[in-house]
């Protein structure tokens, strides 16, 4: 999946907004003024961070250990970031972004 696919994705979302509040290097995709996507925009391969259940976390990072990593610079509790890979298909990656926007969404 390309970084544009990522970010359309993600922005197609409802009351979704783009923001760089880090500087222009990273992508801040927000619902309800909360984040829920981190990406770098210069990380070859690219790599996001999304917020998710704890358990849910721990498990994903067992299952794709080159893949999900505790949260670069995030709470690693509650964060992972994902490396775009051969290891993960388009719907996992959407389904990661997605049960974040969830999980920010309701709160």
């Amino acid at each position: 999946m390309y970084l544009d696919e990522i970010v359309e994705f993600a922005l197609s979302l409802p009351d979704t907004q783009e923001t760089m509040p880090f500087g222009p290097n990273h992508l801040v995709i927000k619902v309800n003024n909360k984040m829920f996507l981190l990406v770098d925009l210069e990380s070859m391969p690219i790599q996001f961070n999304v917020k998710c259940q704890p358990e849910k976390a721990l498990e994903l990072r067992e299952d794709f250990p080159e893949s999900v990593f505790p949260g670069w610079h995030m709470n690693k509790k509650h964060w992972n970031t994902i490396l775009v890979n051969a290891q993960l298909s388009q719907k996992q990656i959407k389904d990661f972004i997605l049960h974040s926007y969830q999980l920010v969404k309701k709160k």
